[in-house]
C-alpha cells in the first residue's frame, strides 16, 4: 500500500532537488552589480511619498469583499444547480434547498454588511478610513 506513493515521493523529491538546483545555481553564477538605485523602494512604477504608517482607505478591502462574496457564491451554487434535479430524484430536494437558502442568507448578510460599510459607495467623503478613530498614535 506504502509502496503506490513512491513514485509521488520521488517526484517530490526530484521537484524540490531541481528548485533548490536552480536557486543555488542562480545565486553562485548569477551577476552581482548592486547600486543604490537597485536598494531603494519601488511602487508600482511611482517613487514613494510619505511613510509607510499613513492611513489608507478601506474601500479598496471592501470591493474585495464583494468580489469574494459573489465569487464564493458562484463556485458553490454552480454545481448545485446543476445536480438539483438528481437531489429531486432521490428525494432530498427540499433539504437541500433548505440548505442552499441558508448558504445565500448568509452570503447576502455579508453583503449588506458591506453595503452599510460603504463598500459600493463611490464618494469619497463618505469612504471609511482605516484607523479614523484612532487619535495620536
Amino acid at each position: 500500500m506504502i509502496s503506490d506513493f513512491y513514485p509521488l515521493l520521488l517526484q517530490i523529491v526530484m521537484a524540490g532537488g531541481l528548485a533548490l538546483t536552480l536557486l543555488l545555481a542562480a545565486r553562485f553564477l548569477g551577476p552581482r552589480r548592486p547600486n543604490k538605485i537597485k536598494y531603494e523602494t519601488y511602487e508600482s512604477g511611482m517613487d514613494p511619498i510619505g511613510t509607510a504608517h499613513e492611513r489608507h482607505s478601506v474601500h479598496f478591502y471592501l470591493v474585495a469583499m464583494i468580489f469574494i462574496v459573489f465569487d464564493v457564491e458562484v463556485v458553490f451554487l454552480y454545481p448545485w444547480a446543476v445536480s438539483f434535479k438528481e437531489f429531486l430524484a432521490e428525494g432530498a430536494g427540499l433539504g437541500v434547498l433548505v440548505v442552499v437558502g441558508l448558504f445565500i442568507v448568509i452570503l447576502a448578510l455579508g453583503l449588506v454588511y458591506d453595503i452599510k460599510k460603504g463598500g459600493l459607495s463611490f464618494d469619497e467623503t463618505k469612504r471609511p478610513i482605516l484607523g479614523a478613530g484612532k487619535q495620536g498614535e
